[in-house]
């Protein structure tokens, strides 16, 4: 399809509305975050950040936003390390069994939330992991880990499998060769997938909802709570800040990847 053909002129507009469709509505809660009124609406007669001033000082809030980052901090750890690791036995057997793995571990993206939330509270319960941090942090490590597969694995494809021989040839343990050559060529895929694994864990609200009541209250959750018992502006604040916040991490990402790529090129 040629660049000025209509043909191709029609697919970019449909495509950019598409995107638009998707993002736009997403930016809606920006102006809104700035209310000057006590219920969600546009500011009427100017700017308030009482709501952004309300979000780092009220205990409800502030608290949530605490423990939010660390399970999503933890979560992301545990499945960037143990993804990776998967990833790279699954790269380095090559056989009908690792095909298999790889396909059973990609299995959480396939299954509706909804699956995963009744297992999860079935078998937390029999383990006496609901409503502790301890449960939380395991259960947004399982439902991050696939992400960090994807993206490891997608690094290892194009991993010239000759550099982990020739370090084998040369001495090398497998350890050696695992920490010393293959990580760090692959960094910007374990880095992308951690990204995503953070991301997954920061704004997941069904499993949540099943796996936890009062003593965990992580953001996701709060925001439920705030839109339930009462239309609070400062849901719109804390939204705001959970897009500002994501798009950071995305960049940060991105220039990070581009860094690498560039330190890679001769």
């Amino acid at each position: 399809m040629e660049r000025s053909s209509w043909q191709f002129n029609v697919v970019m507009m449909l495509a950019w509305t598409l995107v638009a469709f998707l993002v736009l509505p997403m930016f809606v809660v920006v102006p809104v975050s700035v209310t000057d009124q006590r219920y969600l609406s546009f500011p009427d007669e100017g700017i308030s950040f009482q709501y952004y001033w309300k979000m780092v000082t009220d205990p409800f809030w502030r608290d949530a936003i605490l423990a939010s980052l660390r399970v999503s901090v933890l979560s992301a750890l545990f499945a960037t390390i143990l993804g990776t690791l998967c990833a790279i036995g699954c790269w380095r057997l090559t056989s009908r069994f690792s095909e298999f793995v790889r396909l059973l571990m990609l299995t959480p993206i396939i299954v509706p939330g909804i699956v995963h939330a009744l297992a999860f509270y079935r078998m937390w319960i029999q383990l006496g992991l609901i409503d502790t941090y301890t449960g939380v942090i395991l259960t947004h490590t399982l439902i991050g880990m696939p992400y960090v597969m994807i993206a490891v694995s997608a690094s290892l494809a194009n991993l010239d499998i000759r550099l982990e021989q020739a370090a084998r040839s040369l001495g090398a343990s497998m350890s050696q060769t695992v920490r010393l050559v293959i990580i760090p060529c692959i960094m910007p895929g374990i880095i992308s997938g951690a990204v995503f694994a953070f991301v997954i864990s920061w704004d997941e609200l069904v499993i949540l909802l099943f796996i936890t009541s009062r003593a965990i209250q992580l953001l996701p959750k709060s925001i439920w709570d705030g839109i339930n018992d009462n239309i609070d502006p400062t849901v719109a604040a804390v939204a705001t800040a959970m897009i500002a916040f994501t798009l950071l991490i995305l960049l940060g990402q991105i220039l990070v990847r581009r860094r690498t790529a560039a330190r890679a090129a001769p």
